[in-house]
């Protein structure tokens, strides 16, 4: 009997590091199944961020640099311009790419530079101990924002895909999630979309994938997965923001 499920080409052997019920790892698997279905693993160059994903170059057998912190648009820009005929791609999370990379991200989409963005969004810092990041979510604890996040002193979340798509520069901006089976198919087929246009040389694209964190939540990844589609997912609407086609 041939098997039916197995893991991807594109992902390594090595065990990683998340926590139990973290959906990096399926972010992770989604990526090296587009990978291998599109066959361009050859000439895919990763970028890894700081944050939890820092050790992501570990876990996929496609070629791999680390950025320093915030970095990655402008090491992709490098990447791409010098070698155009690689499949490049940016992994970062909420502190990485909202905060501290934030002028580098808007600027690299709004110059359309033609690599992909996959941004994790699970509402915290994950590595550095669970501190408010520019997504948490009002009135969420967190350990710089321990009776909750204030709009008033510190303003509402920042909805990065409806920023992004705000730009007259044409590109692919999509936010979907990895809380459901349903949510999950849907990822993958925004992810596909983005390396597609990449591969057509069309426009700069970012896929936000809204994700859970367990630990830095203080729950259950059961009730991790519930507090996305109950607290998150009202908020950040899934979708399509942008396509090149709109422009």
């Amino acid at each position: 009997m041939g098997k039916i499920f197995q893991k991807p080409e594109a992902l390594s052997d090595a065990i990683t590091h998340y926590c139990p019920g973290c959906t990096h790892g399926v972010a992770h698997r989604l990526i090296a199944e587009v990978i291998d279905e599109l066959g361009i693993r050859g000439r895919t160059v990763g970028i890894a961020p700081v944050g939890c994903a820092v050790l992501m170059y570990n876990y996929f057998t496609c070629d791999f640099q680390e950025a320093a912190h915030g970095r990655a648009p402008a090491m992709a820009t490098g990447i791409k311009r010098v070698r155009p005929d690689l499949m490049v791609f940016t992994y970062q999370g909420d502190g990485d790419l909202a905060s501290i990379g934030m002028g580098e991200i808007v600027h690299a989409a709004n110059r359309g530079e033609k690599f992909t963005t996959i941004f994790i969004n699970n509402a915290v810092y994950g590595m550095t101990g669970g501190q408010m990041a520019p997504t948490t979510m009002p009135d969420q604890r967190t350990t710089t924002s321990p009776f909750g996040r204030k709009p008033a002193e510190v303003g509402m979340p920042v909805r990065m895909a409806e920023l992004l798509a705000a730009l007259t520069t044409p590109g692919y901006i999509v936010r979907q999630a990895l809380a459901k089976p349903k949510y999950i198919n849907r990822a993958k087929k925004a992810i596909k979309k983005a390396f597609m246009y990449q591969m057509e040389d069309r426009c700069f694209s970012l896929v936000e994938l809204i994700s859970t964190c367990p630990t830095n939540w203080g729950m259950t990844p059961v009730a991790a997965t519930q507090w996305v589609e109950e607290k998150m997912l009202p908020y950040y609407k899934l979708g399509e923001f942008k396509t090149p086609e709109d422009d």
